[in-house]
């Protein structure tokens, strides 16, 4: 598995496409190896050459979240990806767990989910909103209540597009409770 790692690294650092591709699709097969000093290493790759929102969804999907699924990591082993300089590491946070939410039997209550990705929901780049939208989104088909009171509490100050993508599988009612106060301008 380390040498597959390592392989990994010398494809993502390349810059190629389709070099990182093969990268991430080269550890697919070995869920069953995944140990708790790998997802620091693979996680790694989001700093060191994955360039694109591509590249990051199907590292989280396909790789990434079976860490957490298989409890071999837990969520303070992400903790420091939300403070990242990637925006790319950033989006993983919440994309890596929208599998996690999706085996329902894994999550009990998403609270403590939603407490965990809230310091994204004033991120400055649109892809970590696009992700952190998908995983809401995801959240809310499973246990729409909590979801719906963290949306309210942020629906006046988070960027919009978490909401375009959080709220699209709601009925046109439904999102209209999520639309932000109109900001009165100052009288002159």
């Amino acid at each position: 598995m380390d040498e597959f790692i390592h392989l990994g690294d010398l494809l993502i650092q390349s810059g190629k496409y389709e070099e990182a591709s093969f990268a991430v699709r080269l550890l697919d097969p070995f869920h069953d190896q995944f140990q708790k000093n790998h997802f620091q290493k693979i996680g790694a790759w989001l700093e060191k050459g994955i360039c694109n929102w591509g590249h990051t969804d199907v590292l989280c999907g396909e790789i990434l979240s079976k860490f957490l699924v298989k409890n071999i990591v837990s969520l303070d082993d992400l903790s420091s990806w939300r403070e990242s300089s990637s925006k790319w590491k950033r989006r993983a946070v919440p994309v890596s767990l929208i599998d996690l939410v999706k085996s329902s039997e894994k999550i009990k209550d998403i609270k403590s989910l939603l407490d965990f990705v809230e310091p994204l929901m004033h991120d400055k780049d649109r892809f970590v909103h696009q992700g952190l939208g998908w995983f809401l989104r995801e959240a809310w088909k499973k246990q729409p209540k909590p979801v719906e009171a963290f949306l309210l509490k942020h629906k006046d100050s988070a960027p919009r597009k978490i909401y375009q993508y959080a709220t699209e599988k709601m009925s046109k009612e439904q999102k209209e409770r999520y639309r932000a106060a109109k900001k009165k301008s100052p009288k002159k």
